[in-house]
């Protein structure tokens, strides 16, 4: 029989991840709680302290900025080509 793989919500690993921070549990102590294995408490717990500073810092609202100045530009670039091909078609219909 095959067993099939748990899907935890984001908002599951923060709080576990969470407890793990701030050590009032051992990461076994929590595993057995939560039914969820060590090793992945300590990778929740990881990446929880890798990514935490991002929240806060600028460079995250200036990737959101570019990203949306990127859209606008081929938006505009689109616009242009489809006013350059309607050109082209008309005059391609005063040839025939």
């Amino acid at each position: 029989m095959t067993s099939m793989r748990k899907n935890h919500s984001g908002a599951f690993k923060a709080k576990i991840a969470l407890e793990a921070i701030k050590g009032e549990k051992t990461i076994a102590q929590l595993a057995s709680d939560y039914g969820v294995h060590s090793n992945q408490i300590g990778q929740w717990k990881k990446r929880l302290l890798y990514e935490l500073p991002g929240i806060f810092s600028d460079r995250r609202k200036k990737t959101e900025k570019e990203a949306e100045e990127l859209t606008s530009e081929l938006y505009r670039q689109i616009g242009q080509l489809k006013v350059e091909l309607d050109w082209m078609k008309k005059k391609s219909e005063l040839f025939r």
